[in-house]
């Protein structure tokens, strides 16, 4: 919100002005991707059409509000694949947006991409290494505990709580669970199960 846009407004606190919904109701309802239906991430969606029509999405930190969250693995990563899902489709939406906003949130929406594939390739290229030469990948495990542990910190000192270096862990489901869905979410982008 500092660099004059939040890209996606989350669906159980966003609140819109109605003149400015309505403008959109037509597009935001006929949503498809390469042919099909589709009505999945409608809050990112809806976000990027808020922004490429000219108008400003904020953040308000003082706002509540109540959601349901998976409470299961099964659950949750079925949340986790049609985010990612969401997440490649609307970027190819909001790609032509970025040069109308600032250049820090084009560096967010690459970072957002390209991270976990950065993530993927090191993992892919440690295990290849352990494979091929029995040797622990030391320099790449030390670069992905420190990217982390960076991340989680500055995320710390931001929030002025240090529960979020706890999120440290998170590492884990991300390596295991969440980069090969996001690799399958890639692969089935017309999917909308």
């Amino acid at each position: 919100a500092r660099f004059g846009a939040v890209m996606c407004c989350c669906g159980p606190c966003a609140i819109y002005r109605r003149s400015a919904l309505a403008s959109l109701l037509d597009q935001y309802e006929s949503q498809y991707f390469r042919g099909k239906p589709s009505d999945f991430g409608e809050d990112r969606h809806l976000t990027i059409l808020m922004l490429k029509a000219g108008f400003r999405t904020e953040y308000v930190p003082s706002a509540i509000a109540a959601t349901v969250v998976p409470n299961k693995l099964g659950p949750y990563l079925r949340q986790q694949l049609r985010w990612a899902r969401s997440t490649y489709r609307d970027t190819l939406l909001g790609l032509r947006l970025l040069p109308n906003l600032h250049r820090f949130l084009t560096l967010d929406v690459v970072g957002q991409n390209l991270g976990p594939l950065l993530l993927a390739l090191s993992v892919l290229t440690g295990l290849a290494q352990l494979a091929l030469t029995g040797t622990v990948p030391w320099l790449a495990s030390l670069m992905i505990v420190a990217m982390t542990m960076i991340h989680c910190s500055v995320v710390a000192l931001r929030a002025r709580q240090r529960r979020f270096l706890g999120f440290s862990l998170h590492a884990f489901i991300n390596i295991f669970l969440l980069l090969p869905l996001k690799a399958y979410a890639l692969c089935t982008l017309s999917n909308s199960d």
